[in-house]
């Protein structure tokens, strides 16, 4: 049964600034990688039609050998639509000979305008069976606190 992973944070900063950080290669790989991880971007095409790759290594690879193996995850994506300031949808793929982590993932990122500056929701439809959903929710967290810190100190 396909599953849907959600979660949303409150960012003190402009909304400008914030979708900015989420088509800006070198700031993906600051704020993308959650907690004892970090990340690096092979390619990036941000356009509608456009992919990219980046690849997440984990702190700690003897305790998490990832999904690709080697202590990584490595992520093939392709941005299915853009629209500034508002929005990110993209399908991601986990290249893994484990079959529990197969599948096209569709991400949204999202950034709405609030009262005291923008909330930031990233989604992510038709998760694989092998990703956690306490784990997932956990990275996402950690990933939008990352982003929250990143721009907060920049505006």
């Amino acid at each position: 049964m396909p599953r849907t992973d959600e979660e949303s944070r409150e960012i003190s900063a402009a909304t400008h600034d914030v979708f900015a950080a989420l088509v800006d290669p070198r700031m993906l790989e600051r704020w993308l990688p959650p907690h004892g991880m970090t990340g690096r971007v092979e390619r990036f095409d941000a356009r509608a039609g456009g992919t990219y790759r980046m690849e997440l290594v984990y702190a700690d690879s003897e305790a998490n050998p990832g999904k690709t193996g080697q202590g990584s995850d490595v992520v093939e994506g392709r941005f299915v639509e853009i629209v500034d300031g508002v929005r990110v949808v993209q399908q991601v793929e986990f290249p893994s000979d484990d079959p529990s982590f197969s599948g096209l993932m569709t991400m949204s990122w999202l950034v709405e305008p609030t009262a005291s500056g923008t909330r930031a929701t990233f989604r992510a439809e038709n998760v694989p069976a092998g990703i956690s959903a306490a784990d997932h929710r956990e990275g996402l967290r950690s990933s939008l606190h990352n982003l929250a810190v990143l721009v907060e100190s920049h505006s």
